[in-house]
């Protein structure tokens, strides 16, 4: 690996089917043990239930209010500050409660890759 600086636009942001809008920061071969997206998920919006596999997910909550569902278990509410560890595997979905965006950063050990995602919703 080696030094860089990676520059980013805001503007190339886009809507990921999963329900939520994604700015994806750092993703690349070039670091391959860690991809960093910015998540944004509107008023009253949940995304649909789906898995990583062989990728460990944390969401670093910056603004908003929600609850998370993970690996079946009761839902979580989170706010500003928290950090939520998903391990590899895991069913997983966030809803939006509050009545601002729900913004966090998603970090995924290894890499996010299209590959390893599974929708789980019906339909």
């Amino acid at each position: 690996m080696q030094t860089q600086i990676l520059k980013n636009h805001e503007a190339d942001e886009y809507y990921f089917d999963e329900g939520c809008f994604i700015w994806e920061l750092s993703n690349s071969p070039n670091d391959p043990e860690l991809s960093i997206a910015r998540a944004r998920v509107l008023p009253g919006m949940r995304t649909k239930l789906h898995r990583l596999s062989g990728v460990t997910e944390r969401y670093v909550i910056i603004s908003g209010t929600g609850y998370v569902e993970i690996g079946g278990a009761a839902p979580q509410v989170v706010g500003p500050g928290d950090v939520v560890i998903i391990p590899p595997s895991s069913t997983q979905t966030i809803t939006n409660t509050g009545t601002e965006d729900l913004v966090f950063f998603a970090l995924c050990t290894p890499s996010f890759t299209l590959s390893a995602y599974e929708d789980l919703s019906a339909g």
